[in-house]
């Protein structure tokens, strides 16, 4: 009988700065890009981060989509309207290190398969750019959508994603660096009833275009950032889709976690379903989709009314709604991804994602405890579940020790 000893393995832990979006006010970083980031690398040390999730967007004078028009606008924390330097990596660098807090990778949320040539040409260049920084920074991969076509079926949109995205990962590849897709739908990125608005929402569409990756040599580019938040929107749960994906033998495609809740309420399902409400939203006006950007915002009706963002920590412990997949249950997603997924924890970050709109406060001193709070039980969720890991994979089976219970089981709820 041999003994093992008790060594769990815990994640990085880490925020997407578009968090705070003006935590550097714009008069003040738009002539000096890069004081955004040493101001949140400063802050991510305040609040207990040990890495930032580097969140990249077209500046507001260059965007096509007014903030107005955005559910959670976005934040250009990395300024790339000028490329990044080799001047700029090292100013980076020497603030991480001042700071102790790193940059797992950079994240850029946009349609990348629009249908207008312009905006999407303009979109993919600034994509490029990302990978550019990511590569100076000596970075693993940037966290992105794919988009869809709004022109096109979803059939039709893998072959759009084959002539436009494939090309992009070859450029990633060129520069040793990973595209980890967020599974979010993105109903409300139009006044149409489309639901699905990121072709790479789920498992099957994801094995999907990973098999186009495969066919032209980019496999290795193409994983995913899992977010549950989009799983509970979409009915599903954790460790069922990560049990699928094992199943199939595409448990690797899993490269790296948000840690952002969602919250159903039964009143809005019961009202509109999961479709979420498809008339009378008021992004219609006069009989057709309107012009303003502030009655655009209300397409994401189709979300809104049935769900709201949750910021780990900040929703009540809920055991019912775990198994009804009403919200995220925080310790089984950790333990499923070591359990199902076989995940290299110490490998993989797991990065806080502020989107709970009561919270979504934009004053750094009120956000600070709020942050701190989240991060510190997200750290918390995580070594529990990476203590019962070691406990029950490791060290009681090197005993013949048997598991108590059962546990949460895939596909039963």
């Amino acid at each position: 009988m041999s003994v093992r000893n008790f060594e769990p393995k815990f994640m990085k832990l880490g925020v997407l700065t578009a968090a705070l979006q003006e935590l550097t006010p714009r008069d003040v970083r738009d002539p000096d890009p890069d004081r955004a980031i040493e101001d949140w690398l400063s802050f991510g040390r305040e609040v207990g981060a040990d890495v930032l999730q580097l969140s990249a967007a077209l500046h507001p004078s260059e965007s096509d989509v007014p903030a107005e028009a955005m559910l959670d606008p976005v934040a250009n924390t990395l300024d790339l309207r000028a490329p990044f330097t080799a001047e700029r990596q090292r100013r980076v660098e020497i603030a991480m290190k001042e700071t102790r807090v790193g940059i797992s990778d950079i994240a850029y949320f946009d349609n990348l398969l629009h249908h207008d040539r312009g905006v999407r040409e303009k979109k993919l260049d600034f994509m490029r750019r990302v990978l550019d920084a990511a590569q100076l920074l000596g970075l693993p991969a940037v966290c992105g959508f794919v988009g869809r076509d709004q022109t096109k079926s979803m059939a039709q949109n893998l072959e759009a994603f084959e002539a436009i995205f494939v090309p992009l990962l070859k450029d990633a590849k060129a520069r040793g660096v990973r595209y980890r897709v967020e599974q979010c739908p993105m109903p409300g990125w139009t006044t149409s009833d489309n639901f699905h608005n990121n072709i790479g929402y789920a498992p099957g569409a994801w094995i999907a275009l990973h098999r186009i990756c495969e066919r032209h040599g980019v496999g290795d580019q193409f994983r995913v950032h899992y977010d549950p938040s989009h799983a509970v929107l979409m009915g599903q749960d954790t460790r069922s889709i990560f049990q699928f994906l094992k199943d199939a033998g595409y448990a690797f495609l899993v490269d790296g976690f948000h840690v952002k809740g969602q919250v159903i309420d039964s009143k809005g399902v019961s009202e509109w379903g999961y479709g979420g409400q498809t008339m009378n939203r008021g992004d219609w006006i006069g009989g057709a989709p309107s012009e303003k950007p502030s009655d655009q915002l209300n397409a994401w009706k189709k979300q809104t009314v049935l769900c709201e963002h949750e910021l780990p920590g900040t929703a009540r412990h809920d055991p019912l709604a775990y198994l009804q997949n009403r919200t995220v249950d925080w310790l089984d997603h950790q333990l499923a991804a070591r359990e199902v997924l076989g995940v290299d924890a110490s490998q993989v970050p797991l990065i806080v994602e502020h989107e709970y709109g009561p919270a979504r406060t934009q004053d750094k001193e009120k956000l600070r405890p709020i942050l701190a709070g989240s991060l510190a039980f997200t750290r918390k969720i995580d070594e529990a579940a990476a203590a019962m890991f070691a406990l029950q994979h490791e060290v009681l089976p090197a005993q013949g020790i048997p598991v108590q219970g059962r546990g949460r089981e895939a596909y039963r709820s």
